[in-house]
Parts: structure tokens; C-alpha cells; sequence
């Protein structure tokens, strides 16, 4: 393959419009992705940007290349869907025809940017020969992945070699992003339009394709592609997750986990929670007790957004609990403002405990009393409590 190939991946070359940026331009709710601002254009640098399938990560990089080319010359940014490549060597010839290009034109600094690059073994082949060789020293690098673990493994293959380069992931909105992207000023101060929202919140999640009314079969496609492509199975796949959603909100094993299936061992469950974390579906709160956290006790498993919990839900064939969907919630907003959530139990349990901060759902569960330093929330209490966790 060469460099003319990926004309079609590269409209601006030809002076035309990008998809991506026009089809973000056409819908109704749109908004500029607050991450592109964080990523280093300054060279050199290497920067990874991280996050779930259909989170906008191609999007927002296209939304970049247009600011860009108001600057630079259309030769200069170069974007390579890494999914196509055959392999590493695939990819480091296309970079080097990129840097033959920009001495043909004058180019000083280029913009590449590889999307996708989990989807390619040992992808970081076809670039890290080509920064110790000091060949992409004038450019900024910007790779994007979809597998966690498998990406910050890789990055791990680059110390001293980022430049100036960010590590930056993407999450689907939190519920005050999606309310001012919904337009409403100071929430706390309209209780019902607020409630309102949160029911909507709750039905799209934080994805923008579900939050401009694209069908979510595109989304759940996406998710169950990513199992086949990892070469998990279907089966095993629809029944840890209905295991998962059966056993919720409750804290549970990989083991009992195992014997809600039709035999699979503990250590395949564990094997493919592992795999939907580095997918960002699910995220795990270990139990934790004064200062000790014990990761070999039960756990509470929760997804990372509410709608992957209800795709995964309807897919799997489990029911979902509406006192599970607000719990996962409030875990999932406390982990991405301090980077860690637990939970408590002893005489007591406490659903989700992060910073200084003690929290229980009592959405559909019984009434007891707990202690004055555990924050306790009814149904209506939870979208105002993740407003006030969530920096604006």
C-alpha cells in the first residue's frame, strides 16, 4: 500500500470535507469534544488518546484535522485507520513515505494521527524504530485505541520517547456534560427539567449517537465485533454479562459468577471481565476496610455507562434492576472524579466509597440507618448528587 491509497482516509488532499466533520456538523446536538484541547500540537509529541468504541474519539480527531488545515498545508496532517493495515511494516512505510512527502514540499511539521491502533499487533513497531531514528522528531503523533489494557501496555514501550505527548481517555459524557450540552444553565436550580433530563439520560447514556437518535444496534454491533475480533467467544461473552447483571447490585465473586453459567470455569469469568474492562464496558469496586483494600473478596462489578448496561442487558437476556442502573451510577461518576471507588461492608454496607466520600443508593432497597458520614440517597436524590461530584 501506499501513500496515495489513502486519498479516500484524507478528503482534505483533494479539498473536500471530511465525513466525519460533516455528518457531526448535521446533527442536531452537537458539541466540541473539551478532551481535543488537551492533546499537545507541539513537536515533538506522542499522544494516546483512549476510550470506548462509538465515544466520538474519531470524531474529535477529525474535528482537530479541520482546525488544523485553517493553518497548515493539507499535506501536512496525515490520518491512517490502523484497522486496514496487514501489519507493522504495512505501517512504517506509510510513515516514511509521509516524511519523504513533507521534504518533497517543504514541510516542516506533520500531524499523523492512527486511529484505532489496538485493532493491529504490534502496531508500536512500525513507529518506535522510526522516533529512535529521530525521523519524527518535527511532528506530533497522535494514536487512538479502543482496548485499555492492550494500549497502555503498548505505551509502556515508550519511555522517554512521548516528547511532549498526553495520555488522555474518553469517556461517554457524565450526566452534568450532558446537561450542558442539553443547554440547561444551573440544573440545581430547575428540579424537574433536571429529573426530566435524567430519565433521557438514563435511556441514551452519554454517547452522541444515541443522544441524536442513531439506532443503538450500530453500537451494540460495534461491542459484539470487538468480542469476535478478540477472538472471544458469544456465548461465554452473553453469559458473564448476564451473570453480571443478575447478581447486581449485590457484591459477588468471579466464582459464584461461574455458577450462573452453564459451566464455565472461575477463571474464564475472570478472563472475560477482564477483556470488557479493557473495553471500558465494566468497572470493578473491591472491597475496602480503614486503609485496606481486599481484592480477593467479593467485588461489585458495574457498567460504565447506562446505555451499555441496557444493550448488554436486552442482549444477554438478563433483566436489569432500576436500584442496580443508579448504584453504577453514582460508581462510575465517583471513579471518574477521583480515579478509584470502593465499597464498605461489616455490621453495615456502603455502596460505593471514593475521596473523602461514603455513598449509598437506597433506590428500591429496604430503609436502616446508617452513620452520619455515609451520604444516603433516594431515586430522585442521585442526579443532583453526580451534578455536585462533577466539576463544571
Amino acid at each position: 500500500m501506499r501513500l496515495g491509497d489513502l486519498a479516500y482516509m484524507n478528503p482534505w488532499w483533494e479539498g473536500k470535507e471530511d465525513y466525519h466533520a460533516r455528518r457531526w456538523r448535521e446533527q442536531k446536538i452537537h458539541w466540541w469534544p473539551k478532551w481535543v484541547d488537551e492533546l499537545s500540537l507541539e513537536p515533538f509529541s506522542l499522544n494516546f488518546v483512549l476510550g470506548p468504541r462509538q465515544v466520538g474519539k474519531t470524531t474529535g480527531i477529525k474535528l482537530l484535522i479541520q482546525e488544523l488545515l485553517k493553518g497548515n498545508p493539507p499535506e501536512s496532517v496525515l490520518y491512517i485507520n490502523v484497522e486496514i493495515l496487514s501489519g507493522h511494516k504495512e505501517l512504517s512505510a506509510l510513515l516514511r513515505e509521509f516524511q519523504e512527502l513533507k521534504e518533497k514540499e517543504g514541510i516542516k511539521t506533520g500531524y499523523v494521527f492512527l486511529d484505532e491502533a489496538s485493532s493491529l499487533e504490534g502496531w508500536w513497531r512500525g513507529v518506535k524504530p522510526l522516533i529512535d531514528a529521530g525521523l519524527l522528531e518535527d511532528d506530533v503523533v497522535t494514536v487512538t485505541g479502543s482496548s485499555s489494557l492492550k494500549v497502555k501496555r503498548d505505551i509502556e514501550l515508550f519511555p522517554g520517547r512521548k516528547g511532549k505527548g498526553k495520555t488522555l481517555e474518553v469517556m461517554p459524557l457524565s450526566f452534568r456534560e450532558y446537561v450542558e450540552v442539553m443547554g440547561l444553565k444551573r440544573p440545581e436550580l430547575h428540579r424537574e427539567k433536571t429529573l426530566k433530563l435524567f430519565e433521557e439520560y438514563l435511556k441514551t447514556g452519554g454517547f452522541p449517537g444515541s443522544i441524536n437518535g442513531l439506532p443503538m444496534d450500530d453500537l451494540l454491533g460495534a461491542y459484539v465485533g470487538e468480542f469476535v475480533r478478540f477472538g472471544k467467544s458469544l456465548e461465554i461473552s452473553r453469559e458473564t454479562l448476564a451473570a453480571v447483571i443478575r447478581s447486581a447490585p449485590s457484591a459477588t465473586s468471579f466464582r459464584a459468577l461461574a455458577g450462573m453459567t452453564s459451566g464455565y470455569s472461575y477463571k474464564v469469568v475472570q478472563d472475560y471481565i477482564e477483556f470488557f474492562r479493557e473495553l471500558y464496558v465494566l468497572g470493578i469496586a473491591y472491597l475496602r476496610q480503614g486503609d485496606q483494600v481486599l481484592y480477593k473478596r467479593e467485588k461489585k462489578f458495574f457498567f460504565r455507562d447506562p446505555l451499555l448496561a441496557r444493550l448488554f442487558s436486552a442482549w444477554s437476556g438478563a433483566e436489569l434492576r432500576e436500584e442496580a442502573l443508579y448504584e453504577w451510577l453514582v460508581q462510575e461518576h465517583l471513579y471518574q472524579r477521583f480515579g478509584e471507588v470502593y465499597y464498605y461492608r461489616n455490621s453495615y454496607e456502603v455502596d460505593a466509597i471514593a475521596g473523602d466520600l461514603k455513598v449509598e443508593v437506597k433506590a428500591g432497597k429496604a430503609h436502616r440507618k446508617y452513620p452520619k458520614s455515609v451520604t444516603v440517597l433516594e431515586k430522585e436524590d442521585v442526579p443532583f448528587f453526580l451534578l455536585d461530584i462533577t466539576p463544571p
